[in-house]
């Protein structure tokens, strides 16, 4: 029976496979851009929690969230509440996001941004620099382990940060292989797109100390984001939450404060 993730990468792949763009002319012309904001060394280094705020509007289990949702307004109430980066959907048939969406909470605030996507081929990643993002998204369910090396390398050499996200065991050995440095534990099986509120606290002390480590998926407010401080996570990535709440500002210091 195919899954949500498997219509998701299908159609990611026939995308990428239909994509004839020369890559050293995209390449080239990443080179050219000036430095990226360090996504990573803004997770890192710091005793309190740092939140990862995103910018999300729908889900393919639940809908739409906030379908209307201003990302420049967004990402400003994100900044004024502490966040340390963003996270910015850009798939638009799944999520609803763009790569204008992108851009325009980037362009809001000084804070880093991830461009949260299915990255599939080597010009999703060069396109992730191309449009602004500061890191880049691969999920090891979604890639063989020797996709997920090049793409990493890629990421690196093209500038950008990687947030190599897993789920078990398995998936941290080959994350640290392929040599993430950043990694995200994500709670919502992508499968059935349940969350198990527990899975990032069993995994947290299996990811080496030198790792930024990421709890995604789940957080539902200050509780969950103390007990996920406590297990040894840097941040939490935090979209539902926050795009449904009153005062996002407000919720995302609420988060920082339990820590």
């Amino acid at each position: 029976m195919a899954t949500y993730l498997d219509g998701i990468l299908a159609r990611h792949r026939e995308m990428a496979a239909a994509d004839s763009r020369p890559l050293d002319a995209l390449q080239a012309q990443a080179a050219s851009l000036p430095p990226r904001r360090g996504f990573r060394d803004a997770l890192a280094g710091n005793p309190r929690l740092r939140v990862i705020s995103e910018v999300k509007r729908r889900s393919p289990s639940k809908g739409a969230l906030n379908a209307d949702l201003d990302p420049a307004a967004l990402a400003r109430d994100y900044e004024r509440g502490g966040a340390s980066c963003l996270s910015v959907l850009t798939d638009e048939q799944y999520f609803g996001g763009s790569v204008a969406d992108l851009q325009a909470a980037r362009g809001a605030t000084s804070l880093p941004v991830l461009r949260k996507d299915f990255t599939v081929s080597e010009r999703d990643v060069v396109d992730a620099r191309l449009m602004g993002a500061d890191c880049v998204l691969l999920i090891a369910a979604a890639l063989e382990r020797t996709e997920l090396a090049v793409l990493h390398r890629l990421a690196v050499d093209v500038g950008l940060d990687v947030l190599v996200e897993i789920h078990d065991e398995r998936e941290l050995e080959v994350a640290l292989d392929a040599g993430a440095n950043l990694v995200g534990v994500n709670q919502r099986d992508l499968v059935t797109f349940d969350v198990d509120h527990d899975r990032a606290v069993r995994m947290a002390g299996m990811i080496p100390a030198e790792v930024v480590r990421v709890a995604e998926s789940g957080v539902r407010g200050p509780a969950d984001a103390a007990a996920l401080h406590a297990a040894g996570y840097h941040a939490v990535l935090v979209g539902e939450t926050l795009v449904t709440s009153g005062d996002p500002a407000a919720a995302i210091a609420g988060l920082i404060g339990a820590s």
